[in-house]
């Protein structure tokens, strides 16, 4: 089953899906350069209203989604006068109406979590063009979202950088679980490292927010940040990796590189590598994957290779980063277990930003929801999602359980 099939990017009409975070802002910047190629078909956001709202103006979507009812009463009287044409909707329910609708054939999917599941899956079973960059949603459901995607004839195209590039240095015959006939001898995945590759070990239990989402080469959410400064990113897309070309884990290999200039790379039997490279601008993935098989200027500046002084490679520490770890170790186990260190994870980072918990129970926290949570196999998506609210749940428990004590002992 090939991973996708190609198609005409003229008049495409385009759901985003998550249009106020980092990626979403990006794909609507590469949309404005196109005038007449692509359509907003509907935009979406989990909270911010007021964004979603300036975005409407911009772009007269004829559908806008808000997570709340609530917040999307407000969106819907802000806009009634300036947005006449457009419907403003609420939940999952709406999220999986606008990723479906007849009148849509590309879902860019850039919800940030678990919450992208079910709309980019509604997108995949409706046999959407579908923009992957909310990696969350396979590495929950595995091999029940690639299973889909063979079911509906969907056209799949990953646009975390990592995996994009891949796809680009992929022979066009490659098809899922066909590494063999391509000729693959190791897919080379690569991570800057994030903030903290060289900061001693002995300090990171004073790591603050601010420091974690300060990503030296990429402009990213926070959450997305700091999952790059523990580097659970790079393990998240480990995972993704294997679910998306159809390859075991030992054929991929996790390369540090600080520079963010080679985005992954595949290596031959052959004793070819072929890399993928370009500035660190998410607008290039993303330009790729909307007009693939063409190409579209993205509004990303030209690399200057003689402006480089170094590119470097190095073997991840997994001592430094045991996010990394925990990853494998799901790989492993499989079943239910990469939804878990998924949710685990969230729940995990969330705290962390609103400064409930240091840098390093991170970790701690995944790695206790990981141990304490029976096997299951992951072969529905109800026990997907069962997995994820269990896992949610462990976590939210340990937290609030060291929180206690701290608060008795304030009142002593």
């Amino acid at each position: 089953m090939p991973l996708t099939s190609p198609g005409t990017a003229s008049g495409r009409t385009v759901t985003i899906l998550g249009s106020t975070g980092s990626v979403g802002g990006s794909t609507l910047d590469v949309i404005s350069r196109h005038p007449g190629k692509y359509r907003v078909y509907a935009l979406t956001a989990a909270s911010n209203a007021a964004k979603l709202a300036e975005q409407c103006r911009l772009y007269q979507p004829r559908f806008a989604v808000l997570a709340e009812s609530s917040a999307a009463e407000w969106l819907e009287a802000e806009i009634r006068d300036c947005c006449p044409e457009t419907r403003v909707l609420s939940g999952q329910t709406g999220l999986c109406q606008v990723s479906s609708d007849e009148d849509v054939d590309t879902v860019m999917a850039a919800i940030v979590g678990a919450a992208g599941l079910e709309p980019t899956l509604a997108a995949v079973k409706a046999g959407k063009r579908v923009l992957l960059a909310n990696k969350e949603a396979l590495v929950m459901s595995g091999d029940l979202f690639m299973e889909e995607v063979a079911r509906s004839s969907a056209t799949l195209l990953p646009i975390d950088s990592e995996h994009n590039a891949i796809f680009q240095c992929l022979p066009e015959y490659f098809a899922v679980g066909e590494a063999d006939r391509a000729g693959i001898h190791k897919i080379l995945l690569t991570g800057s490292g994030g903030p903290f590759l060289n900061r001693p070990l002995d300090s990171f239990e004073q790591i603050t927010p601010e420091e974690a989402c300060a990503h030296p080469n990429w402009d990213m959410g926070r959450k997305i940040s700091v999952d790059s400064a523990t580097m659970m990113n790079k393990g998240l897309e480990l995972i993704e990796a294997c679910r998306l070309f159809g390859v075991d884990v030992d054929r991929i290999e996790l390369v540090v590189h600080p520079q963010s200039v080679v985005h992954s790379m595949v290596s031959y039997t052959d004793g070819s590598v072929l890399a993928q490279m370009g500035n660190p601008d998410m607008r290039t993935p993303i330009a790729h994957a909307l007009a693939w098989p063409e190409r579209i200027d993205a509004g990303v500046a030209p690399l200057d290779l003689t402006d480089m002084a170094a590119l470097e490679f190095v073997q991840p520490d997994l001592q430094r980063f045991p996010c990394l770890k925990l990853a494998y170790q799901a790989l492993e186990q499989g079943g239910t277990a990469p939804a878990i260190i998924n949710a685990a994870n969230e729940v995990a980072v969330a705290a962390f930003l609103e400064g409930d918990i240091g840098f390093t129970r991170i970790p701690e926290l995944i790695s206790a929801a990981l141990n304490s949570m029976p096997w299951q196999a992951a072969d529905t998506l109800d026990a997907v999602i069962e997995a994820d609210r269990q896992a949610r749940a462990r976590v939210r428990d340990l937290i609030e359980a060291c929180r206690k004590p701290a608060a008795r002992s304030a009142h002593v």
